[in-house]
């Protein structure tokens, strides 16, 4: 079945069939304690403990790549997505721990309502959508919904319906549809529960006994595909997969295989990085980041999309398009910038367009001469970790250790006093070097700032907005620093203390590993993480064949006793 996109319209329900859909509000997904024991091609991978088995919520960019596939990208949500939850850095991971509240549940509601209005009761996208029409409007036709939401069920649920679960929905639209004489009104009631069900949701793994492993089990043909799609593209299975699925295809090493080769060889692909890039480097941040307009004007709600997305096709670029190694992002001087951004930065950049119109992305490369070099001196990591009015060496300093370098860093004491650090105007304490060092003679913050204020000093040349400067205060910026005992002085010192951190790569893969699995990785799994980083270290820190190795790595699927199970409170 192909879905087309669906126009906005249709008309207003009072009320919806609830199929099951009352015991959604204290909804509980119960994850299975699974055992993986891994091995690479024919070898045994040696001390992999497995971690539990995850049964994320979908993310709201999951779920609305899943909505614009099945019934296209015009489909209005009409509805909000509950705030998501950070666990080991990524919020991919903190799906896995979160459930969906009663508020949270309304919303779900609302937005499945509004998706089966547009879907069917709209006349014109349900002649492009529906297979088949009733035999009169005004009448159940359980032939013509049962092929509807059949197919549609698949998508929607990654996987085929149970001839039980297809019967409960063709009923449900059956007796809605004498309800209200409409054949349509009665599918659409069906198709909102379906949308509105923890099966859709959710991303509940089905188990099934592994061949290979005695007393092991692994995740079946559905949810291998579902696993792979979500890693790879951020989305559901395509119509490839699902076949793949279907015919046991994903069930043996080539055709395992091919189906992977097939989805990094996508354009999809692209959706996959950039979700994971997205999630590393908490651009979700974005969101509630404000600056003060006063002192910082040209950073506004637009500069603020372009930082983002200049650093994302920076990685595309150099990680996808060239096959780049991962730690030159530190270091290159190739970017992508706008009109509004080059303002920010300081550097020409030819405009053809009307002020106020939609900006181009040009491909530019800073001088060799120019201070800026690597994602570390984009806005998207400057201006992202400084409060709204000023720079903050602290912050961006925590933020490489934390997000780049996997390093925690501890939270300040409660007593602390920030009145020094954050009196931009006082004259005894001219330069952020200067109040940082006032503020850190404090015992029980010397040692915090000493692991952050080093790295992020290096940065103070770009003010909370990532404006280049050379001054605060009419004084002259001393940006030398050092990182793990390697010294600097300058910004495009800094990006290759970086890029030679050992930290940095074996960071990426353990976020990278989280982000596969949907869970932080466990002591027992750090076999597997260690293995991925030698890999990656010898693949020359290639981050398509990083993902490929994830993709075709036995541990991925693999699962033990007990399988999932649902438990519905009352």
């Amino acid at each position: 079945m192909k879905f087309k996109p669906a126009k906005s319209g249709g008309t207003g329900r009072s009320r919806k069939l609830a199929l099951g859909a009352a015991a959604l509000l204290g909804v509980a997904v119960v994850a299975a304690i699974a055992s993986f024991s891994g091995v690479f091609g024919s070898r045994s991978l040696q001390g992999y403990v497995p971690p539990e088995v995850a049964a994320p919520r979908l993310t709201p960019d999951q779920y609305r790549a899943i909505i614009a596939d099945v019934f296209g990208p015009q489909t209005d949500l009409g509805g909000r997505f509950e705030p998501g939850m950070r666990v080991n850095g990524l919020l991919t991971v903190g799906a896995s721990s979160v459930s969906v509240t009663a508020a949270g549940m309304e919303q779900y509601d609302k937005m499945a309502d509004a998706i089966a209005e547009q879907v069917v009761m709209d006349e014109a996208n349900r002649e492009a959508m529906l297979p088949c029409k009733p035999a009169a409007v005004t009448a159940p036709d359980d032939a013509c919904a049962a092929q509807f939401l059949g197919a549609a069920g698949e998508y929607l649920y990654r996987r085929p319906l149970a001839d039980e679960e297809l019967q409960e929905f063709v009923t449900a639209a059956n007796i809605a549809a004498t309800t209200l004489g409409d054949f349509y009104g009665g599918l659409a009631m069906s198709l909102s529960a379906m949308l509105s069900s923890p099966q859709f949701l959710f991303r509940i793994p089905s188990l099934e006994p592994d061949p290979d492993r005695r007393g092991g089990y692994r995740l079946d043909a559905w949810s291998k595909a579902s696993r792979l799609s979500f890693f790879l593209w951020n989305a559901a299975p395509d119509r490839h997969l699902l076949d793949a699925a279907a015919n046991g295809e994903l069930d043996t090493p080539r055709g395992l295989a091919k189906q992977v080769d097939r989805m990094m060889a996508s354009p999809r692909l692209e959706h996959g990085v950039r979700a994971f890039f997205s999630d590393m480097f908490h651009f979700d941040s974005f969101e509630i980041l404000s600056k003060d307009v006063t002192i910082f004007p040209k950073f506004s709600r637009r500069e603020m999309a372009d930082a983002q997305e200049q650093t994302l096709r920076t990685l595309v670029d150099l990680l996808l398009v060239n096959d780049g190694d991962y730690r030159d992002v530190f270091t290159t001087k190739a970017t992508f910038l706008t009109p509004s951004l080059a303002a920010i930065y300081k550097v020409p950049l030819p405009h053809d367009g009307p002020n106020g119109g939609v900006e181009t992305w040009e491909r530019f490369e800073f001088p060799a001469d120019d201070p800026r070099a690597g994602i570390l001196s984009h806005a998207s990591f400057t201006a992202l970790h400084s409060p709204a009015g000023r720079s903050s060496p602290t912050d961006r300093g925590k933020a490489l250790r934390e997000i780049m370098m996997c390093q925690a860093v501890p939270a300040p004491p409660p007593d602390v006093m920030f009145s020094v650090l954050q009196d931009t105007e006082n004259p005894a304490y001219r330069t952020v070097r200067e109040r940082l060092l006032a503020h850190s003679t404090v015992p029980s913050c010397a040692g915090c700032h000493k692991i952050m204020d080093p790295m992020g000093l290096a940065l103070e040349n770009f003010d909370g907005s990532g404006e280049y400067r050379t001054v605060e205060n009419g004084v002259p910026i001393d940006t030398s620093g050092e990182l793990d005992g390697v010294s600097f002085t300058d910004p495009l010192g800094l990006g290759e203390a970086v890029r030679n951190n050992p930290a940095i790569p074996s960071c990426l893969v353990q976020k990278l590993t989280a982000y596969a699995f949907g869970q932080a990785p466990t002591m027992g799994q750090q076999a597997l993480v260690r293995e991925l980083q030698g890999h990656f270290a010898e693949h020359g820190h290639r981050l398509p064949d990083l993902m490929r190795r994830i993709a075709l790595s036995p541990e991925f699927y693999q699962a033990a006793e007990p399988p999932v199970t649902l438990a519905v409170a009352n």
